[in-house]
């Protein structure tokens, strides 16, 4: 029997090619349906984007506003922080101070007895020294130029104010009234000038020059001294000499006026052998330049066993005794 011939199998059939052309053809389909979805997308994507942007850009310019009304806030509550700790510290020195003055009120009886006795035997020796004087030394000049003891007859006035944390607590409206009666016995002078216990100028510009006295500068020095508060060691002996050494001149009077509470540091004959030499005498014996003193009873009250208050007393008595002047020290703050 013959065997019968298999028939050859065709790879490119019909059918064969109707299914790679549906395949092409599904292809062409997405591609031609993806080229208009993606405009589209794009377009979307890009109003959503935008929208974003502006949103985040009001919102940028609305945290820019807050800022501009926070940061005036937060630089006051700084400020206000500041003025606060300052208070606390200022609080926190008083209630040391407090302290102490409540622990040395055990002994305030005995402080106060041995003070008094100091103070009595002062003013024993000034008077006794001050009749001696009387009797010594013949007054060479005018005695209706003297008032309460102090001579009154000097062209030109400086003042030496201690400028120190306890003058500026307990003494300073008193230390203002006795600046302004003491302006007051010198209806005119050819010039002023107003330094403290260190040598710092009340005014920068007239450093070294002499102040013109007039009733708007007389003013304006007694404003200018409510608010002034230069830093002072307690210690009037820069201020004198810096006042003699910038002022010192055989033509002219001058009288110095020193308002101070203590004398903190220092030889006494020290400072008197300084300004011995400062302020020479004239042929007639008699300095150029007074020192006057008047001693204000700060330390009595806060600190009356302080050493400093017999020092202040020696030190101006014997300058003022030395230079032409008178010390006065005042019995109270009132």
């Amino acid at each position: 029997m013959r065997r019968k011939r298999k028939r050859a199998i065709e790879v490119f059939s019909l059918s064969f090619l109707d299914v790679i052309s549906c395949g092409f053809g599904a292809i062409v389909l997405l591609l031609v349906i993806s080229q208009f979805s993606e405009p589209r997308v794009r377009y979307e994507m890009s109003v959503n984007l935008k929208a974003r942007i502006e949103a985040l850009l009001k919102e940028k310019v609305k945290i820019g506003e807050e800022l501009s009304h926070i940061d005036p806030e937060l630089k006051s509550k700084q400020e206000q922080l500041s003025r606060l700790r300052t208070r606390v510290a200022a609080l926190e020195a008083e209630l040391h101070r407090v302290r102490a003055r409540f622990k040395a009120a055990k002994t305030d009886d005995v402080a106060k007895k041995i003070v008094a006795k100091s103070l009595m035997e002062a003013r024993q020796r000034l008077t006794e020294e001050m009749k001696r004087l009387q009797i010594s030394r013949p007054v060479r000049f005018n005695p209706r130029a003297a008032i309460g003891g102090i001579p009154v007859d000097s062209q030109y006035i400086i003042f030496v104010i201690d400028t120190s944390g306890s003058m500026l607590r307990f003494a300073w409206p008193i230390v203002r009234r006795k600046m302004k009666e003491i302006l007051s016995v010198y209806p005119r002078v050819k010039g002023i000038q107003v330094m403290n216990d260190m040598g710092q100028y009340m005014f920068s510009q007239y450093q070294g020059r002499w102040i013109p006295d007039t009733l708007g500068r007389r003013r304006v020095i007694l404003e200018r001294l409510s608010s002034w508060t230069p830093f002072s060691n307690s210690s009037p002996v820069e201020g004198i000499t810096r006042a003699i050494r910038d002022f010192y001149a055989p033509d002219k009077n001058i009288s110095i006026y020193v308002l101070g509470d203590d004398f903190s540091r220092g030889s006494i004959q020290k400072v008197l052998d300084t300004v011995n030499r400062l302020n020479r005498p004239t042929r007639g014996r008699r300095r150029r330049m007074r020192i006057h003193a008047i001693g204000f009873p700060v330390l009595i009250k806060e600190a009356p066993t302080s050493p400093n208050i017999p020092r202040f007393a020696t030190l101006m008595r014997r300058l003022a005794e030395d230079n032409g002047g008178s010390f006065v020290g005042l019995s109270g703050l009132k």
